[in-house]
């Protein structure tokens, strides 16, 4: 690992404890009212944290370490990030002063709860999309709570899937309302290649086939086939393939995609799909932490 890479993992892990401290601070507020007028001070105890959902993929525990580090809490892992477990199982063991353990409780279980949820239905999506080809990603989109996007992210990778784009300056994407206001998609391309370096990818949202192929023809580096039904995504990716310009571009379907829908739109063989919903609408998984 090179100085750069271990600055770059140091910062973020002052990054991801800054804002798990702001975390605890928003749930503690003046302090434990409480814990302080019932809890003994030296108090100490052990607890585990449990999995009440009947099937998940546990996702959090590496945050959930971090805040009871902070409260100075000992704690162990008892299986990885990224694993499934069912109903019942212990999933991490806490020791330290009673106070303590208490005042982390609450907000690591709902990191816990909320990111193991959208682990949990990401691989759904996968495991789906996986029966149609390997190949196929399932990416998440920017539709995260605010602040909450690094979490939200690393939960759809530790499901399998793929974080896609983090912020709006890692790649260009040329979508519906940039089209509304240079009614051009080969101006768009054309500028954005000129304004930015070889190593930015571009791609572009399309309506249509016509438009995928001023987009192919322009210069992007993938397409965004939004809102297509299935049949329609089937339909422009054919014909991609037999006019030769499907091994040019990279294709993602985007918009109305579902669990019931899925493999229908896998079918066609883009190489991403994105799920908005895994952010915005997956259902925490029950966790609960009980002290011995």
């Amino acid at each position: 690992m090179t100085s750069e890479q271990k600055s770059k993992d140091l910062n973020q892990y002052f990054n991801l404890r800054e804002s798990l401290i702001g975390f605890l601070r928003e749930d503690i507020g003046q302090g434990d009212l409480t814990s302080e007028y019932l809890v003994d001070e030296d108090s100490k105890s052990t607890s585990f944290i449990t999995c009440k959902s009947e099937v998940a993929v546990v996702a959090g525990l590496e945050e959930a370490h971090t805040l009871f580090d902070i409260c100075n809490c000992e704690s162990k892992a008892l299986v990885k990030d990224g694993d499934s477990v069912r109903k019942g199982r212990k999933v991490m063991m806490i020791r330290g002063n009673t106070k303590s353990i208490l005042k982390a409780e609450r907000t690591a279980l709902n990191l816990i709860m909320r990111m193991s949820g959208i682990a949990t239905d990401t691989k759904k999506f996968v495991d789906i999309a996986k029966t149609v080809s390997n190949d196929i990603k399932i990416t998440g989109t920017r539709k995260t709570a605010p602040g909450l996007r690094f979490f939200d992210k690393k939960s759809i990778e530790l499901g399998g899937g793929s974080a896609h784009r983090n912020t709006l300056s890692e790649m260009i994407l040329i979508k519906d309302n940039h089209l509304a206001v240079t009614n051009s998609i080969s101006h768009c391309i054309s500028t954005a290649k000129a304004k930015s370096s070889n190593n930015i990818v571009i791609e572009c949202e399309v309506s249509d086939t016509r438009a995928s192929i001023e987009a192919i023809k322009s210069g992007a580096d993938i397409i965004m086939l939004d809102n297509f039904s299935p049949q329609e995504a089937h339909k422009t990716i054919s014909y991609l393939r037999r006019s030769g310009l499907r091994s040019k571009i990279q294709v993602e379907i985007s918009g109305g995609v579902n669990l019931s829908n899925i493999k229908d739109y896998a079918s066609a063989l883009p190489d991403m799909i994105s799920v908005g919903s895994l952010t915005h609408s997956s259902k925490s998984i029950d966790f609960s932490m009980e002290i011995n």
